[in-house]
């Protein structure tokens, strides 16, 4: 499981220091996507399957359905590590998510998300101030 926020620094070349606590379950492989409210979903390669496999039986014939598959498949990129636990971010998923310098790597349960830090810092300000109306929303969800 996935969880906690992290500030790290892209390089010139769009590599990103992924938390050393991950990177072993990352071992096997990851991929990386772009992801909803400007930011990038990275999951383990097992993960991946899982969400591949739920795009994979959304319904052909409803627009939004193949444009969500789209969003997420055709944007997908499998990622390597480097020895310093570095992953490169492609041009294209840097330019998405709005990456400058500064990352912040969050774990979200079953993946984790890469933003960029300052618009990080406006979604969480936010989110935090609007925290009572969204736990009584997922009330419903047993939350």
């Amino acid at each position: 499981m996935f969880i906690g926020e992290y500030k790290h620094n892209l390089d010139d070349k769009g590599r990103l220091a992924v938390p050393a606590k991950f990177r072993n379950a990352l071992r096997e492989g990851a991929v990386v996507t772009k992801g909803l409210d400007n930011c990038l979903f990275l999951y383990s390669f097992d993960e991946w399957k899982k969400e591949a496999e739920k795009f994979s039986k959304l319904p052909i014939n409803q627009s939004k359905a193949r444009a969500f598959a789209r969003h997420m498949l055709a944007g997908a990129m499998e990622v390597e590590f480097d020895k310093q636990g570095r992953i490169t971010l492609p041009e294209y998923l840097r330019k998405f998510a709005g990456l400058t310098k500064k990352a912040v790597v969050t774990g979200v349960f079953d993946r984790l998300e890469i933003w960029d830090a300052e618009v990080w810092d406006k979604y969480k300000t936010n989110s935090d101030a609007d925290s009572v109306e969204i736990a009584e929303a997922l009330g419903e969800f047993g939350v």
